[in-house]
């Protein structure tokens, strides 16, 4: 599921209509236009590579509540390039279809999400 035709900015909500970040050419840039992740295909990872969930068709981030943490990406892209025409806000969110309790809303559940290193990432010597 490619969400960047062009250089159209798809918007990142949470459950409650709240604009997290903004998708632009597999980047994910926050509201002042610093790099936070990336998406492949409709996979989410912060920018150090830990997979957070799945992008879904209403701009919100999801994953299975039994969901077992995966292997850090094995090539995170370092750096994103400067995003030229970031939004300075977002229109109104779409309407938010209900989750059931199998399924979280990864920044509902941990709005910092994109602010911590993975705890995956093993220790400098």
């Amino acid at each position: 599921m490619s969400k960047t035709p062009g250089e159209k900015p798809y918007f990142i909500f949470d459950t409650h209509g709240d604009w997290y970040a903004t998708l632009l050419g597999g980047f994910i840039y926050g509201s002042r236009g610093d790099y936070l992740g990336f998406v492949e295909g409709d996979e989410v990872y912060k920018r150090d590579g830990e997979w957070i969930g799945k992008l879904s068709k209403d701009g919100r981030i999801l994953r299975k509540r039994s969901e077992r943490r995966r292997d850090l990406h094995p090539n995170p892209p370092r750096s994103a390039p400067k995003p030229e025409r970031l939004p300075p806000r977002a229109p109104l969110p779409p309407m938010m279809a209900e989750l059931n309790y199998s399924v979280i809303d990864v920044l509902d559940e941990d709005p910092e999400i994109f602010k911590r290193i993975s705890d995956l990432r093993p220790d400098m010597d």
